[in-house]
């Protein structure tokens, strides 16, 4: 894949954040 500047690179922050917040709620 091609070096994407923000967009991408922003999208898959928030989908890991999402992830991270997901594995948390099922874990408490």
């Amino acid at each position: 894949m091609g070096h994407t500047c923000g967009g991408g690179f922003a999208l898959l922050v928030v989908l890991f954040i999402l992830l991270i917040i997901v594995g948390s709620a099922f874990f408490c």
